[in-house]
């Protein structure tokens, strides 16, 4: 499956990935499921509920890479097939068909259901509550409040107050009937899922979690970005327009009045509306944060889509943007190794042309005459064909330039005889993973074997003195 596949085709890359999978793999080892610990040190950043998926991961006897990404891909999985079921039941089949595929071939969900991080077992939890929120708003059913507050508990063990905050929607949602959610069992089960840990935490460690945690972690993420990841507001437009290409020019059909004609709807848009606002009005911005929006999106996109009269050339707009894959598969390594501003432009391949050019006749043929399904098929296998084949072209060079794992297999038979020397924070976390221990620094250290990364290339083992 499109998921599934190339889980291991690269090694973990970046600062969080490898950081999160060695604070998991010490969880398994030691049987402390409370104290996230880095290399012996308690590290709270982020709640437990990653290195519990991956610490299982290591129990079960996953590899290093499997470990950590194969719980998240299939949290990803399993969550597609429930936001198909939920939406069917809401908005019929079509909307709920368009919806899905549109969700499961978008970049931004492909490739963090991809990576150990918290962001996609986050935004399924709490995705998953906010859908059925909407189906008791439609049904009154009393059992449906306490499923969604023990999911919306679990999103809070994923990434702390943001799921809470993001959750406003459903608060007015339910604001006429608001004693089904006030009511014992609702509350009960939120408690019961999210304040063990957080009470343990809290008793073990005292005002070091509290400060850190909700303090550092929370307040000046969103207050203090000035030290957390500054961006301008504006930020998150073009990383949305991004997030959900090839279907990007679809987003045009979102500004319908008639398709926000039901409370249901309204709150898909609430939903967008507001978390978009949000992290847009935060000093502290990563793409990664709008990942618990695409959800509500992609319905819309569903809606839209299923009702419009005619999308021949939204739809062929869409299919030609799949010449842009072949452009990110050269892309994607460097900006991953060096960052996407020092990355070299790629050279231009007429043939990328024809990638887009294809699948646009095609589906401008079938949404001429009528077939909908058809061209919205063709669009969304052209999609997951594009992205298999970003897999297939790019993994392999973000494993040699991006990852630790290459020269780390070629430092290994000298593991007491390496330290290291100029190399960026991201690669240091990933050698230390792999070597399972916290690797010296050459400044310090003198050793018969470096390990460094001189401007564009790769990480190499270097023999001190040559």
């Amino acid at each position: 499956m499109l998921i599934l596949y190339g889980l291991t085709s690269a090694g973990l890359v970046g600062p969080d990935e490898p950081r999160y999978a060695s604070i998991g793999r010490e969880m398994a080892r030691s049987g402390d499921w409370t104290t996230p610990s880095l290399w012996g040190e308690a590290w709270f950043e982020k709640p437990p509920l990653v290195y519990w998926l991956t610490a299982l991961g290591y129990l079960v006897g996953l590899g290093p890479e499997l470990a950590p990404r194969l719980p998240v891909a299939l949290v990803s999985l399993a969550f597609l097939v429930f936001y198909f079921r939920e939406l069917r039941g809401q908005f019929g089949a079509r909307a709920a068909g368009i919806a899905t595929v549109v969700l499961g071939t978008s970049p931004g969900w492909v490739a963090f259901s991809q990576v150990a991080v918290p962001d996609l077992p986050m935004t399924a939890a709490f995705s998953a509550a906010m859908l059925l929120g909407l189906r008791w708003h439609a049904t009154g059913s009393r059992t449906l409040p306490a499923l969604a507050a023990g999911l919306l508990g679990v999103a809070v063990l994923g990434k702390g107050l943001v799921p809470l905050v993001l959750s406003l929607p459903l608060i007015y949602l339910a604001r006429q009937r608001w004693r089904d959610w006030a009511s014992p069992a609702p509350v009960l089960t939120f408690a019961a899922v999210t304040l063990p840990w957080y009470v343990a935490c809290t008793l073990r460690h005292g005002s070091a979690f509290l400060v850190e945690f909700f303090g550092r972690h929370h307040l000046e993420r969103f207050f203090g970005g000035e030290t957390l990841h500054p961006q301008p507001f504006w930020f998150y437009l073009p990383v949305l327009a991004a997030a959900v290409i090839p279907w990007t020019p679809l987003l045009g059909t979102l500004f319908q009045r008639n398709l926000y004609r039901d409370p249901d709807r309204r709150f898909l848009l609430l939903w967008l509306g507001f978390g978009f606002v949000f992290f847009s009005a935060s000093s502290g911005k990563l793409p990664g944060y709008l990942l618990p929006l695409l959800p509500a999106l992609a319905a819309l996109l569903g809606l839209a889509v299923a009702e419009a009269r005619n999308l021949r050339w939204l739809l062929a707009a869409s299919a030609a943007l799949l010449l842009v894959i072949p452009l990110t598969a050269e892309l994607l390594p460097q900006a991953l190794a060096v960052g996407l501003s020092r990355s070299r432009a790629p050279e231009w391949n007429w043939w990328w042309a024809a990638l887009g050019a294809l699948p646009a006749v095609l589906v401008w043929l079938l949404e001429s005459r009528g077939k909908r399904e058809a061209a919205t098929g063709v669009l969304a296998a052209a999609a997951a064909a594009g992205i298999l084949y970003l897999k297939v072209a790019a993994l392999p060079e973000v494993d040699r330039l991006a990852s630790a794992r290459p020269v780390w297999r070629q430092a290994e038979s000298h593991r007491g005889n390496v330290c290291v020397a100029q190399v960026p924070r991201a690669l240091r976390y990933g050698l230390n993973y792999y070597a399972d221990s916290v690797l010296p620094d050459c400044a310090g250290h003198s050793r018969e074997w470096r390990i460094e990364r001189l401007g564009r290339l790769p990480p190499a083992l270097v023999r001190q003195g040559r």
